[in-house]
């Protein structure tokens, strides 16, 4: 009968016990051996981000350009599909278990262990997925590739290009979480999202390099560009649209001084709810005197559900797009080339959504993406001033529910719910004052803590991405691409902090599970 009663996954399993995979470590991994397999890792990222895929033709349009900052990698590069194939596996798993349509018990070594060997087949179908229809229109192979090797086989070489840039992330994020600190895929996005900060605000190079510097073209970096317009500017200058400017920016100058002000408030919001936290009172059982505080995080789930939130739109997007634009899926019956899907303007050079629900769900981009289009009433586009409203509204509340859902889908995927925690308090030997001694009883304890708090938490993640979009950044990293950035650099200094903790004493490792 419990034969009967296993998921279907299990039929992977012998796929999944040869499946290619970087081996856990025997026993404890130094310190300095976690910080040098994380440092490296970074350093080939960057590498890769700069190797451009062979054979591609002038044109190239990003799919992901409007979540390049939350989809890591580089346009172009080998590194084109970034953390996408990894994130979109894990939602549609998550989905697939939270739904029950997938009957898998997470709390069970067996049954995770499944989880987890289907995810990394699935990663690999979804680069595949992701990496075949970059090649009709979108990177397409230049015609001396094509005289070499044909039509086809030319096809063939980027689709092998972004497959081994993409299977070469997945396997430095599995590096990372075992033998290094942190997750690959957090770490990825938050060099990404920095080196957009930094070159958004110190670039001294103009938006358009071909075009002399002027006030229309100034320096592209928000602190070089705003010298620049201030002192080049008359009087008369300032007080016309200087200051709209200077503030707001406009077509040749984003980086203004609204977003830089954007990016410094979200990382102090930030700052503080990450800090916020319930902290329960615990003693150990044997130990007299012995006592210490387990804390649960505000935003307990951490900033994973935002990362989930946001690849699921970027795959919304990529589907509507190629739904309207790609010369096969376009002729699809009912939803093929249909605007209210989502319609686009690929011969401008972008692949961001003028109409439709892809349009409705699309980044705000900042005050000049949405509150000057209502403050005009109107819109270059066709749009009213009450489709933005809507769009604000409905845009803020999937980021909301989304993240919401995502954030509880989350912590019963990993080991952070009230049995699991449970567990890890008590195989520490540790307890809380006035309670029992038995994992049942602390479980039931933190059931009053950690759903609530999993909810609130995810809420509050979800409107801090979306009002962050909102309200625009520096370096078009996107609100939400700051937001994970700055959570990210917290939690990995936490983290860091926790391995010096368990390397000068070795007894926590049981009580953070990494024994």
């Amino acid at each position: 009968m419990a034969e009967e009663k296993k998921s279907r996954l299990y039929s992977l399993k012998p796929l999944i016990e040869r499946w290619p995979a970087v081996s856990k470590p025997e026993g404890h991994v130094h310190f300095r051996t976690k910080i040098s397999w994380t440092i490296l890792c970074l350093i080939i990222y960057f590498v890769l981000t700069n190797i451009m895929i062979y054979g591609v033709s002038g044109t190239i349009l990003d799919m992901f350009a409007g979540f390049r900052a939350i989809m890591a990698g580089a346009s172009g590069s080998i590194m084109h599909l970034g953390i996408g194939p990894i994130v979109t596996a894990s939602i549609i798993l998550q989905l697939f278990v939270g739904a029950k349509i997938i009957k898998l018990d997470l709390t069970k070594k067996e049954d995770k262990a499944i989880y987890q060997g289907t995810q990394k087949v699935l990663v690999i179908v979804m680069i595949l997925v992701e990496a075949v229809p970059q090649v009709y229109g979108y990177l397409s192979p230049s015609e001396s590739l094509m005289g070499m090797v044909g039509g086809n086989w030319a096809n063939a070489v980027i689709i092998s290009q972004l497959f081994m840039g993409a299977f070469l992330v997945f396997l430095m994020d599995e590096l990372i979480s075992k033998w290094g600190i942190g997750s690959g895929v957090s770490l990825f996005i938050a060099a990404g999202v920095s080196q957009a900060i930094f070159t958004g605000l110190f670039n001294w190079i103009p938006g358009q390099s071909s075009v002399p510097v002027s006030v229309f073209n100034p320096p592209a970096g928000a602190i070089p560009g705003t010298y620049y317009m201030a002192t080049e500017m008359s009087l008369g200058d300032m007080v016309d649209h200087g200051f709209q400017w200077l503030f707001i920016g406009h077509q040749g100058f984003q980086n203004a001084i609204v977003p830089v002000l954007g990016t410094i408030a979200i990382f102090l919001v930030v700052v503080y709810a990450q800090s916020s936290r319930i902290e329960l009172p615990l003693a150990h059982g044997r130990v007299r005197g012995a006592r210490g505080r387990y804390p649960i995080n505000l935003i307990y789930a951490s900033n994973i559900p935002v990362i989930l939130m946001a690849a699921l739109l970027a795959n919304i997007n990529m589907f509507a797009l190629l739904f309207y634009t790609h010369p096969t899926m376009s002729k699809l019956p009912l939803i093929g080339h249909q605007w209210w899907i989502g319609a686009y303007d690929t011969a401008a050079g972008s692949t961001a959504p003028i109409a439709g629900g892809a349009w409705y769900l699309s980044n705000l981009n900042g005050i000049n993406g949405w509150f000057m289009p209502i403050l005009g009433g109107g819109v270059p586009g066709g749009h009213a001033a009450w489709q933005y409203a809507l769009k604000v509204i409905i845009y803020l509340t999937v980021m909301i529910i989304g993240a919401t859902l995502f954030a509880k889908f989350w912590i019963e995927t990993t080991d952070m719910g009230p049995k699991a925690v449970a567990k890890q308090i008590q195989s520490s030997g540790m307890q809380i004052p006035g309670f029992r001694r038995d994992p049942r009883v602390l479980g039931r304890v933190l059931e009053r803590y950690i759903p609530v708090v999993t909810v609130i938490g995810g809420a509050m993640v979800g409107a801090l991405a979306g009002f962050a979009d909102a309200i625009g950044t520096v370096g078009n990293a996107s609100g939400t691409g700051v937001l994970l950035t700055v959570g990210i650099m917290i939690n990995l200094y936490e983290q860091i902090a926790r391995e010096q903790a368990m390397e000068m004493h070795p007894v926590l490792r049981g009580f953070f599970g990494a024994e």
